[in-house]
């Protein structure tokens, strides 16, 4: 299940997300966030779900300061959807899935 989700660092998040062929969901997370928990079965369930069709990652904002910094990050969760680079939706706050959902959907 959890298989499915990237976990991203700075070093890596050019190459899995700005370069990426596909739209890509990316987690913005933090391990003290309980927020962050309860949303974390949704993601992983999207993963799963829109397996090859999107790709799903979770960045720790707290290993990772630089680019959370890059994208305004001051709350989380905060989910941003990418496509061909460019931040293409923004979901703030644990939602419920079919909020989640069709901010994805229409970028797929």
């Amino acid at each position: 299940m959890a298989g499915d989700i990237i976990h991203l660092g700075d070093a890596d998040f050019r190459r899995e997300v700005l370069e990426a062929d596909g739209p890509v969901l990316v987690d913005f997370t933090a391990t003290w966030c309980a927020p962050c928990r309860a949303i974390s079965p949704t993601v992983e369930a999207l993963a799963t779900e829109y397996k090859g069709r999107l790709k799903v990652a979770k960045l720790d904002i707290d290993d990772n300061q630089e680019t959370a910094q890059q994208y305004g990050i001051r709350s989380v969760p905060t989910l941003l959807v990418f496509k061909q680079g460019k931040v293409v939706g923004q979901i703030v706050g644990a939602v419920p899935k079919a909020k989640l959902e069709g901010a994805v959907q229409q970028h797929l």
